[in-house]
């Protein structure tokens, strides 16, 4: 029996998120085996007329895989897959999997060589730069273990999450798009936290329900040598499948000059796979009305109400600072009461405390007003 909740996120998928039209060619993957969404994808293709392809990954191979690469080895899986990928008109990730920690037993060296030599040139510059692309999570017995959530409920806050009205939000954020565009000092306080730096002359972009499920967010970038101060990020982050906690990190003129964490030598190392990923390439707002509390997983982390994702590592090309790495860590602070607050201050004027749009014109943007 279909259920009628994945019928309508493989609707919304292809005809919102995709925009997919007739005879256009799309990649489904698949990394994990969720087969009830992947077969209402491949459905609703066909239903607008366009071609799918299919492929299907799974973690715990994967990691295998990658254990003992080379660089030989990781630039040809990258030819192959680059090929295909420069054939496809659209395409979906569906990122599942029973373990989010099954790469931690990757060495550094051999996570470096997969970044820089195979999602490099694979995702970040085809399939990103040329390709309309939608990423999302599926719901699986882990994700509600890592949201404190029985699996049965935890299912109705995942299709919550990601069959809201993005339309609505969408509108909504447009003001706050105005506002950050005409913007140059942004200061974000909290617990730990009192950063400045400037995003004059950088453009503001809504992430509403288009390549990413869950979204929920207005993103641009710091210009790359205004940062300073400190922020002392109050989510735990999984990188390369090793999860951080209290991650604190000191900037100067852009750059990242001190980072600690539980795992201080290693998260230095993550900060050290290239020059550019000591810098930052992504400031964000978090707007899902759904999503509140940390589950490991960026993609709905970084949506977060009432949080920010301030970014080390690479830029996207859509808000260009400059800085371009192998690296793109999108590193959570909530600023609501109950993670000690905050504020977010452009040009010396409040827009948003503790969690809450100050502005008249944003308050379209709290969450009462996007269920």
């Amino acid at each position: 029996m279909n259920d009628p909740r994945i019928e309508k996120l493989a609707y919304n998928l292809i005809n919102y998120s995709c925009e997919l039209k007739k005879g256009e060619k799309i990649l489904i993957e698949n990394i994990g085996n969720e087969v009830p969404l992947s077969r209402a994808l491949i459905r609703e293709v066909y239903k607008v007329g366009a071609i799918p392809y299919l492929t299907i990954k799974n973690p715990e191979l994967e990691r295998v895989l990658l254990e003992q690469c080379t660089e030989e080895q990781v630039k040809d899986m990258a030819r192959y897959e680059l090929a295909r990928m420069k054939d496809m008109d659209a395409y979906i990730g569906i990122r599942s999997g029973d373990n989010v920690s099954e790469k931690a037993s990757v060495p550094s060296d051999k996570m470096k060589i997969y970044m820089s030599l195979f999602s490099k040139p694979v995702h970040s510059e085809q399939r990103v730069e040329h390709t309309k692309w939608c990423v999302m999570r599926y719901p699986t017995h882990s994700m509600a273990q890592l949201a404190n959530t029985p699996t049965e409920y935890f299912e109705d806050f995942y299709f919550n999450v990601c069959n809201l009205d993005y339309a609505k939000m969408s509108k909504a954020m447009d003001p706050l798009v105005k506002l950050m565009e005409a913007t140059d000092k942004v200061r974000i306080t909290g617990k730990g936290t009192d950063l400045t730096f400037s995003i004059k002359g950088l453009p503001a972009i809504k992430c509403d329900g288009k390549m990413n499920i869950p979204d929920g967010e207005v993103f641009t970038a710091p210009v790359k040598d205004s940062v300073n101060g400190v922020i002392s990020y109050n989510c735990p982050a999984v990188y390369q499948g090793v999860t951080f906690e209290n991650i604190r990190l000191e900037f100067k003129d852009g750059k990242i000059i001190k980072a600690t964490a539980n795992d201080t030598e290693r998260i230095n190392e993550i900060f050290d796979t290239d020059e550019a990923a000591r810098y930052v390439g992504e400031f964000a707002i978090g707007v899902n009305p759904y999503i509140e509390t940390p589950m490991k997983d960026t993609l709905f982390d970084e949506k977060i109400r009432g949080s920010i994702h301030f970014t080390p590592g690479s830029c996207y090309d859509e808000c260009p600072n400059g800085n371009k790495s192998s690296i793109h860590w999108d590193l959570v602070f909530i600023q609501r009461p109950e993670y000690g607050g905050g504020e977010i201050w452009f040009d010396d004027k409040l827009i948003r405390k503790d969690g809450l749009f100050v502005p008249e014109e944003l308050q379209g943007l709290n969450p009462d007003n996007l269920k």
